[in-house]
């Protein structure tokens, strides 16, 4: 009997914000598969379904390579690419050494360009094709202190997404999920305690953080026959976007 549910790849997705995308495919049916460095704490299911772990240091190109490819070889094929690993720690950019920030870059743009060359290889002999989504930032829209080479990345990541979405048209779509804050168990570290947490969200014009539900349900929308005319846009997952400061700033009310 053939299984025609979608295969999706989830970079990154055993906490957070990737484990929030791959939910949000095991929820649609979808046989998801999760990669990290370590497997995750507890399994990543919803009722009915846990997401497969492989683990794999995608910072090697050749292991990219080999997750991606062997996904494909096992379940058939490979519908969808998420590329959500990624992040930084704060850290001024003259506080951080030349070393910190390459491997900052390279996770957060290297290792998305590893996998989807990956995933092109398979998804471009495919009669479907397949879709790769970027997970981006806010951070590399704008000025991003406090996360400067993450930013970079975050803003090349966007640059290379629509020009895979121009090279790899039709049989590959790229785009990319452009979040704003988001609340994980992490967000402590970030933003401090649930009045600091308040405060953030009192600056978003939607009023809370985003969930991961939230980055969730927009990849799979990306992901799905809705989507099936929309490649190299930037989707704004963010709230609403970031008041700007001179509106508190002035005398003036607004």
């Amino acid at each position: 009997m053939t299984d025609n549910r979608q295969v999706v790849v989830v970079t990154g997705g055993t906490r957070g914000v990737g484990a929030g995308i791959a939910r949000g495919f095991l929820a649609t049916g979808a046989h998801v598969v999760i990669c990290a460095r370590k497997p995750p704490e507890r399994p990543v299911e919803v009722p009915g379904a846990t997401a497969e772990f492989r683990p794999a240091d995608l910072r090697d190109a050749e292991a990219a390579h080999a997750l991606i490819t062997g996904v494909a070889a096992d379940h058939g094929r490979l519908d969808v690419l998420v590329n959500n690993a990624g992040g930084t720690p704060f850290g001024l950019l003259a506080e951080a050494t030349a070393a910190r920030q390459t491997k900052i870059v390279q996770l957060n743009l290297l290792v998305p360009l590893y996998a989807s060359l990956a995933a092109h290889e398979v998804m471009s002999r495919q009669e479907a094709g397949g879709a790769v989504i970027m997970i981006g930032s806010v951070s590399g829209t704008r000025p991003s202190p406090g996360s400067g080479a993450y930013g970079a990345a975050k803003a090349g990541l966007a640059n290379l997404a629509r020009t895979m979405a121009v090279e790899w048209a039709p049989h590959v779509r790229v785009n990319t999920v452009v979040l704003g804050l988001v609340r994980t168990e992490s967000t402590h570290l970030h933003y401090g305690d649930e009045e600091g947490v308040a405060a953030v969200a009192r600056t978003i014009p939607l009023g809370r953080l985003a969930d991961p539900a939230d980055a969730a349900d927009a990849c799979v929308f990306l992901a799905s026959a809705a989507a099936r005319y929309i490649s190299g846009a930037a989707l704004q997952v963010d709230g609403g976007g970031e008041r700007p400061a001179f509106l508190d700033a002035a005398t003036v009310n607004h």
